[in-house]
Order: structure tokens, then C-alpha cells, then sequence
């Protein structure tokens, strides 16, 4: 077992705090203690939303502090930049390949960065950035908002857990009538992050 704290990133309305629920009871189920923390903003309006999730043999606070996330996942572009001072040297970037466009921009205040001005930004802090087209894949299956468990399925590939676990977890966490769906979900964002026969790889 590897202490990890995780931050999870994105924006009101892309499942950010259920995966957050998610991935701390997988913590708990894999003999972790866990603490975890949520920042909700103005999350039924489109705003920033966030939460720490941290396992460990023996968990004080629920809060990471600056520099001492090992793994962010962003579930917007946009929001990695936010949070990418989070990130410990060498950690981990996961990135959901997906842009929800903020108000100052289509306002014409702001200019939202490309997707390859993102990743060099988040690769000045990090060599560790990785990607993966959850909504695209979400789409396929037939519902864009399984995206975040997509997500998830991605990040499994990285914390040594078993995947039994992760699938129960998802199965007790959402309605049974979208069980398999979501699970499904995870299935083929773990696929894509692992290299699967249909996936090029998520290296960005």
C-alpha cells in the first residue's frame, strides 16, 4: 500500500464530487484510511469544483496542501491549469479531454488556451500528463454523463487496486438501473488507459 492524495478537478454538473464519493470508498474497501474534502462553489452553475481525497495508513487532515498532490485528475481542461500548483514535483496530471467554455470567454474578455498550450503548460510542472476522451467515449456507450466514471476507469489503472473493488463500489454508488452502464464505463476508460486494442494510449 502507497500513501496517495488525490485532487480531483472539474466543473458544476460533470460528476466530480460522485466520483470523489467513489474513489474514497474504493480507498476504504482497499484497507486505506481515508479523508476527503469538498470545495462545491457554485457547482449547479457551471463553477469550479474540487475535492481532495487522501489514503494513507494512518490520515490526519482531509486537506492536500500546495505541491503535495500526487495525482490531479481534471475533468475540464481548464480546471487543470487552476489547480495544477496542487501537483507535487513529478506527480501525476490525468486530463479529461474536454473544454466547457467559461462565460469571460464568450464574453470576449478571455482567450481559452489549445489544448497543446494546456498540456505544455501542465508538462512545465510535471513530464506525467495523460489523457483520455471521456465524454467521447461516454457518447458511445450512450450517455456523455458516465464521462467522469470513464474518468475513473483511467485513474484505476494507476492505483493498484483490484478491479473488482472499483466495480462494486461503482455498482453500490449509482442507481441500479445504470449499474451496468457505468461500469461499462469504467471498463473501457481503463481499456483506454491501459492500451487497449482500441485506444492509441493516453500519453498526451
Amino acid at each position: 500500500m502507497r500513501d496517495l492524495n488525490l485532487l480531483l478537478a472539474g466543473v458544476g454538473g460533470q460528476g466530480t464530487l460522485l466520483a470523489s464519493s467513489i474513489l474514497a470508498e474504493v480507498g476504504l474497501r482497499a484497507g486505506y484510511d481515508v479523508k476527503k474534502s469538498e470545495v462545491h462553489g457554485m457547482a449547479q452553475r457551471g463553477g469550479a469544483v474540487s475535492s481532495h481525497v487522501r489514503w494513507g495508513r494512518h490520515v490526519l487532515s482531509p486537506v492536500i496542501g500546495v505541491g503535495e498532490a500526487d495525482i490531479l485528475v481534471a475533468f475540464e481542461q481548464l480546471e487543470a491549469l487552476r489547480y495544477i500548483e496542487m501537483l507535487r514535483p513529478h506527480g501525476q496530471v490525468l486530463l479529461n479531454d474536454h473544454v466547457i467554455v467559461p462565460v469571460t470567454v464568450t464574453s470576449g474578455h478571455e482567450r481559452y488556451p489549445s489544448r497543446a498550450e494546456v498540456i505544455e503548460t501542465l508538462r512545465q510542472v510535471t513530464p506525467t500528463v495523460s489523457t483520455v476522451p471521456g465524454v467521447a467515449i461516454a457518447e458511445q456507450l450512450g450517455n456523455a454523463r458516465v464521462n467522469n466514471v470513464v474518468v475513473l476507469g483511467a485513474l484505476s489503472a494507476w492505483t493498484g487496486v483490484d478491479v473488482a473493488l472499483w466495480e462494486q463500489v461503482i455498482r453500490d454508488r449509482v442507481p441500479a438501473r445504470y449499474g451496468h452502464l457505468n461500469v461499462e464505463a469504467f471498463a473501457q476508460g481503463r481499456r483506454y488507459a491501459m492500451g487497449g486494442p482500441d485506444s492509441a494510449g493516453p500519453t498526451a
